[in-house]
């Protein structure tokens, strides 16, 4: 099998996002082999139930993260109240101040990334009501990655979509299902499944 094109994929998203990041998830083979890290702005009470609402959407494992989790296949969910951050394979999480109001920060985590996985990572902006996500794109971009946006058209709110355009107006622009159909691409093609061998009696 071809090794997939990138080691991870962030993903930054606001208003509108639990819609938006399911569907994506939806278009997604269960097998599906590179990490996804998700942050989605919530506020310090938020419960685990978004990693809940996710897993309903996809056949990926989906969690919400602690500090030091392996960096494996699956839906990585920032929890609230803290800056997501990549290091040598493994998450870590921060409590430094907030920055545009947001822990977590997708600038953050977007940042962190592209520090540690240069061209080997894709970053994706969904719908929001802010800028965030934006400079963090543009990290990525700098350092060799891939960036990907929602069309904003087919955003619930369109300014985080747009802000990520002005600062990377080279980046790819997708709808939703479009945009899950690019992230397969960078997996290569996906092993086929192979059919267990016949348990019946041997013929002579």
């Amino acid at each position: 099998m071809t090794a997939p094109a990138v080691d991870l994929v962030v993903m930054g998203m606001s208003w509108g996002g639990l819609h938006a990041l399911s569907t994506v998830l939806r278009h997604l083979p269960g097998d599906y082999p590179i990490p996804i890290a998700a942050v989605q702005h919530r506020s310090r009470e938020s419960t685990s139930l978004l990693a809940d609402l996710l897993q309903d959407c996809t056949d990926l494992p989906v969690r919400e993260v602690e500090d030091q989790d392996v960096v494996e296949p699956g839906v990585h969910v920032a929890p609230p109240d803290y800056h997501l951050l990549l290091n040598d394979g493994h998450f870590s999480l921060s409590v430094d101040p907030p920055v545009r109001f947001s822990r977590p920060s997708i600038d953050v985590t977007f940042g962190s990334a592209a520090d540690v996985y240069g061209a080997r990572l894709a970053g994706v902006v969904l719908t929001g009501a802010n800028d965030d996500g934006a400079r963090g794109l543009e990290c990525i971009v700098e350092r060799g990655g891939i960036a990907l946006v929602q069309d904003p058209a087919d955003a619930e709110s369109a300014t985080m979509p747009l802000a990520a355009l002005r600062r990377v107006p080279t980046a790819e622009v997708h709808a939703l299902a479009a945009l899950a159909a690019r992230l397969v691409s960078l997996a290569g093609p996906l092993a086929p499944r192979v059919a267990p061998p016949p348990t019946g009696p041997r013929l002579p």
